[in-house]
């Protein structure tokens, strides 16, 4: 809850109980109270925002105002008796819950401020690939289009509004409903959440050129949903490059304010997402690509000669996730890779690992053996598929994280976490939150660990190590496998 959020709701309450139970003395401080409700309401709104979670403390504050105004006076003979105050007092406090509990449970929450010494700048790009059809259009003749955001060390005296969270709040939460189980209107509020990234600020001079991270979200996520962490590394001295994976995307918004929101596919199994996997490391290819092109010439000026392509890693959640470690086997530009809770679909990992730097990061659920079995019975029922299919699908996922981490490979595991622990959603409220689970103290460590490894094997850097953070967290058990440099 925001500041003068809380002082409205705080005054409502507040003078409501003294109205019921002191109708005189309020009456007597009419010319004050009515006066001090409304301008609390003006403020909040006016330097907050008003959002529909506030209806019921807005409300309150209108109705409070005119009865502490225009009520008629009390009379020795119509004194409110205790019950009837009493029974006031249990039904304002019911509608004192429901005034509260919107704004608590859907809050307009903060991002915290990045420990770094550069300010966070950020810009977006519109690429058009055209060595690739785009096979969701019914037009032959329509490309695979991209929309893509830098983050980028900022120069020093930065300064002004800084960005909403998303630039399209109501696109992405219409493509969030399906993921998130919550209305698309329950959401709105994330429109106004700030970030701490400056919209086309000057690029910092602090450092000749800048090592390049890739970014990459999950199935029905979006380019944003990682600005805890994305904002961290940028502030250290790392350029971010995020990607809308278009149509596999919450929403996907083009220049010409086009919309391509979520388009379900129903894919399951490793068979058809391992088929998908080529889409998704075909944008990723491709934007690399476009990253040279801009190192080269940025008709802004503001990229040109300034990205360090021999310094590139990449990171990514569940699908994208996945799609970093597909990455780091395939195209030598990537040299490190840190998967967040995603299951490795494409082509299998060999047997001898990856033989590059690769950190898994799981979800206590998603790793948990006893979880999958207490689930296995409503799985099987809701998806018709067999058990024998799911212990496969559970096998092949455990094979496949196995043969990722040898020769060296990282993993870990934050206690109580899920798989969306690991991207900015848990903020959204606490009702999505896994119990014992402290999202801010989560994004801690996963700050912590992904500028530790990237800091070594991207920076070759060892300021901090990775064992001594293993050490610093003993309670999410991060390890490297035999073989490790």
């Amino acid at each position: 809850m925001r500041l003068w959020e809380f002082v409205l709701i705080l005054l409502v309450v507040g003078l409501s109980f003294m109205f019921i139970w002191r109708p005189r003395l309020i009456r007597s401080l009419r010319m004050y109270a009515a006066p001090l409700l409304g301008a609390a309401g003006i403020v909040q709104v006016t330097v907050e925002g008003c959002r529909w979670q506030m209806i019921p403390a807005y409300v309150g504050a209108v109705v409070l105002a005119a009865c502490i105004l225009w009520g008629k006076p009390e009379g020795t003979k119509r004194s409110r008796r205790i019950g009837a105050a009493s029974l006031g007092s249990v039904l304002f406090l019911i509608y004192a819950a429901l005034m509260t509990a919107l704004p608590v449970l859907l809050p307009v929450f903060t991002f915290e401020k990045p420990t770094g010494s550069y300010p966070v700048g950020t810009t977006v790009y519109h690429w058009v690939d055209s060595q690739r059809a785009d096979e969701y259009s019914s037009d032959p003749k329509a490309r695979r289009e991209l929309m893509v955001q830098i983050w980028y060390p900022a120069s020093p005296n930065t300064a002004g509004p800084t960005e909403p969270y998303s630039r399209h709040v109501g696109a992405v939460t219409k493509g969030l409903e399906n993921a998130l189980s919550f209305p698309a209107w329950t959401l709105s509020h994330l429109g106004l959440v700030k970030t701490h990234a400056y919209d086309d600020a000057v690029l910092s001079n602090a450092e000749k050129r800048y090592p390049v991270l890739i970014f990459s979200h999950g199935m029905t996520g979006f380019r944003n949903q990682n600005t805890f962490q994305v904002e961290e590394l940028v502030s250290h001295g790392y350029i971010v490059v995020g990607i809308d994976h278009a149509y596999d995307a919450a929403a996907t918004v083009y220049p010409d304010g086009r919309e391509v929101l979520l388009k379900p596919n129903n894919l399951t199994g490793f068979d058809q997402l391992d088929g998908h996997m080529p889409l998704w490391t075909g944008d990723v290819s491709f934007v690399l690509d476009q990253l040279e092109l801009l190192n080269k010439k940025d008709t802004s000026g503001r990229f040109t000669g300034r990205l360090d392509l021999g310094r590139i890693g990449m990171f990514g959640h569940s699908f994208g996730g996945a799609t970093a470690a597909q990455m780091l086997m395939k195209d030598s530009r990537i040299q490190a890779a840190l998967n967040m809770d995603g299951t490795l679909y494409g082509e299998p990992m060999p047997e001898t690992g990856l033989g590059k730097p690769y950190l898994q990061m799981s979800g206590a659920k998603s790793i948990d053996r006893a979880v999958f079995e207490s689930s296995l019975d409503q799985a099987v029922a809701k998806s018709g598929r067999s058990r024998e299919s799911y212990e496969n699908s559970w096998n092949e996922t455990v094979k496949r994280r196995t043969n990722a981490l040898k020769g060296g490979g990282y993993s870990m595991t934050i206690p109580h976490t899920s798989h969306m622990s690991y991207t900015d959603f848990h903020l959204f409220s606490p009702l999505l939150q896994e119990k014992g689970e402290k999202p801010r103290e989560v994004h801690h460590i996963v700050n912590e660990v992904s500028l530790a490894f990237f800091d070594r094997y991207v920076k070759g850097s060892s300021a901090i190590s990775m064992s001594d953070l293993s050490k610093k967290y003993p309670e999410i058990g991060l390890t490297q496998t035999a073989g490790g440099k």
